[in-house]
């Protein structure tokens, strides 16, 4: 008799669980694992390309030493951090991780800019091929972002509502941190660079020099 009023309190206690949401924790949390390895995953492939993106470039524009150095250091920035599930946990490594990643995506977008001054560089088929890659993984970086932006909106709005904040208490289950919206979209709309031309009309120092 004890045993089977042992195995009734247990399911009640599991309808319980689930009917205060302990289920709906479980998961929006395992939602934000997923898409959180799809945004991995994405910025893992830019970061694959910016090599070969440099070396192109550089075969047809050794003089832009300045940007070249900017796009190989920001990668390095990124390769320093260590992209694990803990970063979801913790803000200040999250927004950490944000930053470099959106240090690499300027420089990307100098890197593009650069290339609108070598109309060989333009029509050369293997650049070509890799800023298509780059602009077709800028947009997937994106969709993966807001995937996972509107997960963890999910699991927070989860565990900050009642009843189901008393389950989130009792189980650790805390509030976790969010991208912000800054540095989506650099490559779509790279910021304005000088790159010191002359006025029109104007002599520049190197022809001049010539």
């Amino acid at each position: 008799m004890q045993k089977i009023w042992s195995t009734l309190l247990l399911l009640v206690a599991t309808a319980g669980l689930g009917g205060c949401g302990y289920n709906t924790l479980q998961r929006t949390d395992e939602q934000i694992k997923s898409t959180w390895s799809e945004v991995i995953n994405q910025y893992q492939r830019r970061f694959d390309l910016v090599p070969n993106l440099v070396t192109t470039v550089r075969g047809f524009a050794a003089q832009e030493r300045e940007v070249l150095l900017g796009v190989t250091n920001a990668r390095a920035h990124v390769g320093t951090l260590q992209a694990t599930p803990a970063l979801t946990e913790d803000p200040a490594a999250l927004a950490r991780f944000q930053s470099a990643q959106g240090e690499l995506s300027t420089a990307l977008s100098h890197l593009l800019m650069v290339s609108e001054r070598y109309p060989q560089l333009k029509s050369d088929a293997n650049f070509r091929d890799l800023q298509a890659q780059l602009e077709g993984t800028e947009n997937r970086i994106a969709v993966a972002r807001n995937r996972y932006i509107n997960a963890v909106q999910a699991y927070n709005v989860t565990v900050r509502s009642f009843p189901t904040n008393l389950i989130a208490n009792a189980f650790g289950y805390v509030v976790k941190p969010n991208f912000t919206v800054e540095n989506e979209t650099l490559i779509a709309k790279p910021p304005q660079v000088d790159f010191g031309l002359p006025p029109p009309g104007a002599t520049s120092d190197s022809a001049r020099s010539k």
